[in-house]
């Protein structure tokens, strides 16, 4: 868990609000049934694949994977630089991402994205941390970080968790 309290207040306080202003269908399945802001970041450790959707300049709604990982109570997942989803995201950056684990989980989050190291420019305050965790997790040499991928930070407005036996998912 690399949440601070601050952070864990946050992330809390999205679940509720995300919650709150849900349709009746949808509060119905999920209250009594998800996990409180610190039981997540338990949960969500390590590269959690994600069901990322974007929009085209059509307005066309494209669906694809990648790999999500859950830091500071934000999503972070990454690309290469040429990818269509890289293109639709620099010209209209709001996003949707699920985690979905069978019947037993299920996060749902709606954003804005926000480019870490963009390719002219200034990289996010908080790149190197980010770096130096990435290159723990899939090695220092696994990509040109500098010019074949591009990372985001989702800014989520609207979030929530199905998860029906916490105490199986923080016990696994």
């Amino acid at each position: 868990m690399r949440e601070t309290p601050e952070e864990l207040a946050e992330l809390q306080a999205l679940l509720d609000a995300s919650l709150a202003r849900s349709t009746a269908h949808l509060r119905a399945i999920v209250t009594g049934r998800t996990v409180t802001a610190a039981q997540l970041t338990r949960i969500l450790t390590g590269m959690c694949t994600l069901a990322l959707s974007t929009v085209t300049a059509k307005g066309e709604p494209r669906i694809s994977g990648v790999d999500g990982h859950f830091l500071h109570g934000r999503w972070h997942f990454g690309t290469t630089r040429t990818a269509a989803k890289a293109r639709h995201l620099a010209a209209r950056p709001a996003a949707s991402v699920a985690h979905l684990r069978g019947e037993n989980l299920g996060v749902f989050t709606h954003g804005t994205v926000e480019i870490l190291n963009p390719p002219h420019g200034e990289p996010a305050a908080d790149w190197p941390e980010l770096l130096a965790y990435l290159k723990d997790f899939y090695g220092e040499d696994a990509f040109d970080w500098d010019n074949e991928v591009v990372y985001y930070r989702l800014h989520p407005h609207w979030m929530t968790v199905y998860a029906p036996d916490v105490a199986t998912l923080l016990a696994g």
